[in-house]
């Protein structure tokens, strides 16, 4: 049975983790981070209810596709205008001058469609390309996401 939380008790039992995403599978590390920015590791887990956690992700332009998604898989979006189909490769992403947006797009398809919980859940996640980030006073928790499953860890 969940128990009857305020919004003000959910806020304080968020905490911060910290995930480093180098040669790291990217559907692995977006699933972990859904869940976590769901709140779905808690015992007090609710689905109305915003109980998940805030994620930093690092290292965000070394994160790795298995087989050969990387030239193979293709994003498509209609721009709204005749002909506008637009597309692009996660490769293209990773080279281009965000390529956070991969991991973004991909935790973003794992979280509930048209959702105004699912926009507010988004907010607590973090993504950087490099190693630094401006959060290291909320003290993040590191969770070493590589290490937890061999199948997570893909090297060059």
């Amino acid at each position: 049975m969940t128990p009857n939380l305020t919004v003000a008790e959910a806020h304080k039992s968020k905490s911060w983790i910290l995930v480093d995403a180098e040669n790291v599978v990217l559907g692995r590390l977006a699933s972990f981070v859904a869940m976590r920015l769901k709140g779905k590791h808690k015992p007090s887990f609710s689905p109305h209810l915003d109980l998940g956690d805030f994620v930093v992700v690092i290292n965000a332009d070394k994160v790795r596709l298995t087989g050969r998604k990387m030239e193979q898989k293709v994003f498509h979006w209609h721009t709204g205008h005749p002909g506008g189909v637009k597309e692009i490769t996660p490769k293209r992403t990773l080279s281009s001058q965000h390529p956070e947006r991969l991991i973004v797009r991909a935790v973003e398809r794992m979280l509930k469609k048209d959702s105004p919980l699912a926009r507010r859940q988004m907010t607590h996640l973090k993504v950087y390309a490099g190693k630094d980030h401006p959060h290291a006073a909320q003290n993040p928790k590191t969770i070493d996401f590589a290490s937890m499953n061999p199948k997570n860890k893909r090297s060059a």
